[in-house]
Parts: C-alpha cells; structure tokens; sequence
C-alpha cells in the first residue's frame, strides 16, 4: 500500500500536467498539493504499520505525528476547498476543475485514514463491508490505542481530544 501511495503522487502528476497538458495554475497545484499531502500521510502510515507489525511493538511508531495531522489537515484542506471552489467558480474551466476534483479526493482521503474506510479493493473488505457496513479506518484504531496508552500513562490527567 505505502508504495503504491507513494508512485501515485508523480505519476498522476504526470497523467494530469504533463500526457494530457492540463495547466499547473494555481487552483490545480493547491489541490494537487493537498492530494499529495494525503497520501504522503497515508504511506506514512503504512510504513509505520509494517514497523510495527515487524517488530511486535504494540505502540504505532509516529502515533504522535498522526494524531498532529489529525487536528491539521482539516484546517488546510478547508482553505484548499474554499480555494479551489471559487476558483472554479470564478473562472471555470482546465484551469481550475482538476484542482477542486484533487481537492475534494484528499478530503476523501482524509476520512478514509483517518475515520471511516471508504477504500474496498479486496474480497475480505467486500464481505467486511456487505456484511457489516462501513469499516473504521486502521489509523482512527491505532490512533484510538494511542490515546488510551497515554491516557494510562499520565493517571489524573484530563483525557485527551479525540
């Protein structure tokens, strides 16, 4: 998965500004940026996952830089939304469409890491999914073991932000 994450960040920038000649402008690189943030955060992730499970840690190495991009990245790509949004709105057209369309796959992105697992690639997930309904997403799980970690680490302290 890390891998895959990680080739899909140049390549659909080749596909997009570079086969098909769409413009880099300002709408479409901040979407594009806000893409490829999430799914920089997403190889992360995995990366960490198979840290993890190689190793026989029961803490996710890095919990504390996702729980960080947690509380961040909705703030930005809000801005990256509004951003993309008027730009389209303003002046519709190649110019300013992909970026909306990049845009509004990382907020995607963001909720299938980090609450809810929108991605189904596979007959387990599949069955997982027409059996039970939509699957928490790992990183909200090991996030959620993070917090309960800490929080009995630090007894008497106030529990902490979901």
């Amino acid at each position: 998965m890390a891998l895959l994450e990680l080739i899909n960040v140049p390549l659909q920038a080749a596909v997009w500004f570079g086969v098909l000649g769409l413009p880099p402008s300002p709408a479409n690189l901040a979407g594009f940026a806000a893409f490829a943030l999430l799914l920089a955060q997403g190889a992360s992730y995995w990366i960490a996952k198979l840290r993890q499970l190689g190793s026989g840690a029961s803490a996710l190495p890095g919990a504390t830089a996702f729980a960080l991009a947690l509380r961040a990245d909705p703030p930005v790509l809000f801005a990256v939304v509004m951003f993309t949004g008027w730009s389209a709105l303003n002046a519709p057209g190649a110019a300013t469409y992909l970026g909306l369309g990049f845009a509004v796959f990382a907020v995607l992105e963001y909720v299938n890491y980090f609450y809810t697992q929108l991605s189904y690639d596979n007959i387990a997930d599949l069955r997982y999914l027409t059996a039970r309904g939509l699957r928490r997403a790992h990183l909200a799980i090991d996030l959620e073991r993070h917090r309960a970690a800490q929080a009995r680490s630090r007894p008497g302290a106030p529990p902490l932000p979901r």
